[in-house]
């Protein structure tokens, strides 16, 4: 397995999420984690954040949704990012279809990191031009420095 330091990485970055519903998404985000192999159980985590999910949305608002679960399917705190073009019912706080959708994973031993990364990453998200800037990317590698320094 390939683990990186940094939770999110180019490779579980997508510009275009071809989903149409929030089971599609978690599905779809999941399946870029598994990719980059940072997962050791798919059925594990997309069971996890499913659930998080049923027991109440993620959806937050300024069309940002953040799906996360743990499980110890993950050696440590790994996230994907991914925008829908069209947007996705999600169940926003503010009933606005959400385009940008963070994961994360967690291991069920920790606690902690992932809810640093999320107030790291929300900071950027709640800025509107960087939402902006994010629809108009063209690659992962630009979308990388915007979630994480905000720049």
């Amino acid at each position: 397995m390939n683990f990186s330091r940094k939770p999110l990485s180019v490779e579980t970055i997508s510009l275009d999420l071809k989903s149409a519903t929030k089971a599609e998404v978690l599905e779809e985000l999941v399946d870029l984690l598994m990719a980059s192999g940072r997962v050791k159980d798919r059925a594990a985590v997309l069971k996890v954040v499913t659930d998080r999910e049923k027991r109440m949305s993620t959806g937050m608002q300024n069309g940002v949704a953040i799906p996360h679960g743990k499980t110890d399917s993950v050696d440590g705190l790994v996230a994907a990012f991914g925008i829908s073009r069209k947007g996705i019912e999600f169940g926003g706080l503010d009933n606005i279809p959400s385009q940008f959708f963070v994961m994360t994973v967690s291991p069920d031993s920790r606690t902690g990191p992932h809810i640093q990364f999320l107030a790291e990453i929300s900071r950027p998200l709640n800025d509107a031009s960087v939402r902006e800037r994010l629809l108009e990317a063209k690659t992962p590698e630009e979308v990388l420095p915007l979630l994480v320094s905000g720049n």
